[in-house]
């Protein structure tokens, strides 16, 4: 399969490239780097990175920002930069590129465990992670042409407890690997509409 992976530099994104990069043509993109240019927040951005690339089998988004501080410091601009990257970048990545995927293609999203488990300075990124998973089961029962859609929910990662840490104590830490055979099963399984929790 050819697939796009966008987010390829980051954490999950490395994980997730190791994983599928040995069976499959990735095409990379990113805000800094990787085949293509392209910043979530800026829809223009994704369609014109979108446009290069053609066709292909399945698109994965492991990439989307949020804003990181106690509920009642969250800025309104960062509160309007968490939907902007990881919720409406990733449902105008979705909505963009089902027009550049194959008949019975798939998208996998990124959503994560604060949705279920929140952590303090966590509200932006709950808000976030719910708001794509309530969009990825609506998405799926409209979605044409047999095009699959599923979101991907990983832990806090091992690798990145160094920075993390502090804020999951209590949370078992999931290995990269093991976060990424989640999204194996969303681009090689047959399913839809379906939140892969990996915790």
């Amino acid at each position: 399969m050819k697939i796009l992976l966008v987010g390829a530099l980051g954490t999950v994104g490395s994980a997730v490239a190791a994983e599928l990069g040995g069976r499959h043509e990735l095409v990379t993109a990113g805000r800094k780097g990787g085949d293509l240019r392209l910043d979530l927040a800026d829809r223009h951005s994704i369609e014109a990175a979108l446009a290069k690339l053609g066709t292909v089998d399945a698109i994965v988004s492991a990439a989307g920002q949020v804003g990181w501080a106690p509920l009642l410091d969250l800025t309104p601009e960062q509160w309007a930069f968490s939907l902007a990257n990881k919720l409406m970048g990733q449902v105008n990545l979705a909505l963009i590129g089902q027009r550049h995927l194959r008949d019975g293609g798939s998208i996998t999203l990124t959503s994560g465990v604060l949705n279920h488990d929140p952590v303090a300075y966590g509200a932006a990124a709950s808000l976030a992670n719910g708001g794509i998973e309530g969009f990825v089961r609506a998405a799926a029962v409209e979605l044409p042409r047999g095009l699959r859609i599923n979101a991907v929910s990983p832990g806090v990662l091992v690798e990145s407890m160094d920075d993390l840490g502090p804020f999951f104590r209590g949370f078992q830490p999931v290995p990269g690997a093991r976060v990424a055979l989640g999204y194996a099963r969303s681009v090689e399984g047959g399913e839809t509409g379906k939140v892969y929790a990996v915790h």
